[in-house]
C-alpha cells in the first residue's frame, strides 16, 4: 500500500469509523481527521434522551477509537471552509491548507432553523453536547412551558424527556396532521399519536409556526392561525441541512447532501468518497433513488464501503467493491417504549399489515412493495423490537425493487 495523507473532513462518528475503516483496509499512511467541534467523537442518539434526562455523563457518550489509530492526527476546534479537488488540498479557518492523496467527506449535518420573526433566546436544537446541556438546563427550571416544533424523531424524543423532567406543559407542532408520519404511515403514526397524548404530551398538528413573542427572548410561539402558545423553552426539529458549502465550486451535486456513485464516490472522483449522512447515495437494495440516511448504522455501514473504494483507487488496483446495498436500521425510545425498523418503510406505507399485535399495545407491522416485504417497524417493550429483528435475514434476502 503506498504512503501519502488521506484527509477526513469531519471528526464525528463517521469520521472516526472512516479512520478505522481504512486502516483496516490496510491504509498505513498518515491520516488526518478535521473537526468543528472541540470533542472527540461521541454517541449522539443519547443527547435527546439520556443526555436531556441527566442520565448520561459525556464520559459514558465518547467513541473510544481503536488502537490502529492512535497515529491519526486530530485537527478538532477546526473547521473545514474549502475544497479545490482538482489541486487535492482543502483549506481549513485557521488559515492552513492540507494537502491530500484521498479525501473522505465526513462533515455531516446541522439543525434547520425557523426564520420566523421574533427573539431568539429561548429556542433551542438538539445536535451538539453543548445543545443538550444547554436544553437541559432551561427544561430543569421549575414550572417550564415547552413547545417543540416538528414532530420527528428528535421531536418527539424530546417531547418524551421535557414531561418525564416534570414540565409544566409540553406542545408538540407540526405541519403533518401526525407525528412522524414521514417514516411509519398512518397506522404507526397514530398508535405514537395516542400514547404521547396518554403521557402527558399535547400537539398542534397540521399547522406552523409564523412567529414568536417575546422582547428579549422567547415567550410564545405564533401558529399560522393566529393562535399563542405560551412558552419559555422552544426546541426547534425541523429537518437538517447537509454540511457541503466547503465543498462549492468543484462540480459536486449538492443539492441535498453529497451525490454519490454506488462505491461511495463524490461525482465519480475516484480520490474523494463520502460517508455518513452527507453522503446521498443509491441503494440498488430498493429502487435506486440516491438518497441522504440519518440512521445510526449509516456512518459505520458507508465507512467501510468508502473505504475500501478509496483504497483500491491510491493501491492502483482499480477494483472498487460493488455497488452499496446496505440495510437501513432505525430505533427511537420514547416514554418507555421503544419504535425498532428494519428496512425501508417508508417506501411500502401504501401496503401496511399488522403482523404481530395490535397497536393498542405492542404491535409488529410489515411495509410492502410490490408486493413483497421491504421494512418492519415494531412499537412497544423488548419483545417488540426482538420481534422485528427476527425479519433481518429475510430484508437482507429480498431480491432488488423494480424501478
Amino acid at each position: 500500500m503506498p504512503s501519502g495523507r488521506i484527509v477526513v473532513a469531519g471528526a464525528s462518528m463517521a469520521g472516526l469509523r472512516a479512520a478505522e475503516q481504512l486502516r483496516a483496509a490496510g491504509w498505513s499512511g498518515a491520516i488526518t481527521l478535521v473537526g468543528e467541534e472541540p470533542h472527540m467523537p461521541y454517541n449522539r442518539p443519547p443527547l435527546s434522551k439520556e443526555v436531556l434526562a441527566g442520565k448520561a455523563p459525556f464520559d459514558s457518550l465518547a467513541f473510544r477509537p481503536r488502537a490502529e489509530v492512535s497515529d491519526a492526527e486530530w485537527r478538532l476546534g477546526t473547521k473545514v471552509v474549502a475544497a479545490r479537488l482538482a489541486d487535492r488540498t482543502v483549506s481549513l479557518d485557521d488559515g492552513s491548507t492540507l494537502p491530500y492523496d484521498g479525501l473522505v467527506v465526513a462533515t455531516g449535518m446541522r439543525p434547520r432553523r425557523l426564520t420566523c420573526p421574533g427573539p431568539v433566546p429561548g429556542r433551542h436544537t438538539v445536535r451538539t453536547l453543548a445543545d443538550a446541556r444547554g436544553l437541559r438546563e432551561a427544561l430543569t427550571r421549575p414550572g417550564a412551558r415547552v413547545v417543540v416544533v416538528g414532530a420527528g424523531f428528535i421531536g418527539c424524543e424530546v417531547a418524551a424527556t421535557a414531561v418525564a423532567l416534570g414540565a409544566a406543559e409540553v406542545t408538540v407542532v407540526d405541519p403533518l396532521p401526525l407525528p412522524m408520519l414521514g417514516p411509519l404511515g398512518d397506522l404507526l403514526a397514530g398508535a405514537l399519536l395516542k400514547r404521547h397524548r396518554e403521557r402527558g404530551v399535547r400537539f398542534a398538528l397540521g399547522t406552523g409556526v409564523s412567529g414568536f413573542t417575546g422582547e428579549d427572548r422567547v415567550t410564545g410561539v405564533v401558529l399560522a392561525d393566529g393562535t399563542v402558545l405560551p412558552a419559555e423553552v422552544v426546541v426547534e426539529s425541523v429537518g437538517s441541512i447537509a454540511n457541503t458549502e466547503w465543498l462549492d465550486g468543484n462540480g459536486l451535486d449538492l443539492t441535498d447532501g453529497v451525490l454519490t456513485d454506488g462505491m461511495l464516490r463524490a461525482g465519480g472522483l475516484p480520490e474523494v468518497v463520502a460517508v455518513g449522512d452527507v453522503a446521498r447515495f443509491p441503494n440498488p437494495r430498493y429502487d435506486g433513488v440516491p438518497r441522504r440516511v440519518e440512521h445510526w448504522s449509516i456512518p459505520t455501514d458507508t465507512a467501510k464501503h468508502a473505504a475500501r473504494t478509496l483504497l483500491s483507487r491510491l493501491a492502483g488496483t482499480e477494483e472498487p467493491p460493488a455497488s452499496f446495498a446496505p440495510l437501513p436500521t432505525f430505533w427511537s425510545d420514547q416514554h418507555e417504549f421503544r419504535l425498532q425498523s428494519f428496512g425501508a418503510p417508508a417506501l411500502g406505507k401504501d401496503d401496511v399489515r399488522v403482523l404481530d399485535g395490535d397497536p393498542d399495545g405492542d404491535v409488529l407491522v410489515g411495509y410492502h412493495a410490490h408486493g413483497r416485504l421491504v421494512g418492519v417497524v415494531a412499537l412497544g417493550g423488548r419483545a417488540a423490537a426482538a420481534a422485528a429483528a427476527r425479519y433481518r435475514a429475510e430484508l437482507i434476502e429480498q431480491p432488488a425493487l423494480t424501478a
